[in-house]
């Protein structure tokens, strides 16, 4: 059976957090881009529409109550030397209860809210191109 990402390219998801103009972002241990920092998101499970699956894995990510979502954009993440290939679609949030925590400490075990003039780094290509949408959004 082929592994998604590493045999065939992968479909992921993302959601970009927003509050107060921060966005939030936990740091990776795993790969891809284990030790940078991410959005929220994952895979996209069979027959899972990838606006759903981009809640779930928010929710299961952080702890919060999501709400109404909004497509941002799609990103494609060629990674050779992880041999890794994503194709994900991002959406944004504002609508959320609940505060973020350490849910996954094996996978994400740190977080924080950035403004996105001031983001830490590294910053992985899937966040960093979630960060340029939501600059253009602004304008």
């Amino acid at each position: 059976m082929p592994v998604p990402g590493i045999d065939v390219p992968g479909l992921g998801c993302g959601l970009a957090l927003l509050r107060e103009d921060k966005v939030l972002l936990y740091r990776r241990l795993q790969a891809p881009e284990a030790g940078s920092w991410n959005i929220v998101g994952g895979k996209v499970d069979h027959m899972e529409r990838a606006k759903d699956a981009a809640r779930r894995e928010a929710e299961e990510e952080s702890g919060l109550a999501i709400g109404a979502v909004d497509f941002l954009c799609i990103s494609e993440q060629i990674i050779a030397e992880e041999r890794q290939h994503w194709l994900s679609l991002i959406y944004v949030c504002r609508d959320f209860s609940g505060e973020a925590r350490v849910v996954e400490p094996e996978k994400l075990p740190e977080f924080g809210w950035f403004p996105l003039d001031a983001l830490p780094a590294p910053l992985s290509r899937f966040a960093a191109d979630a960060v340029e949408a939501l600059r253009r959004r602004q304008g």
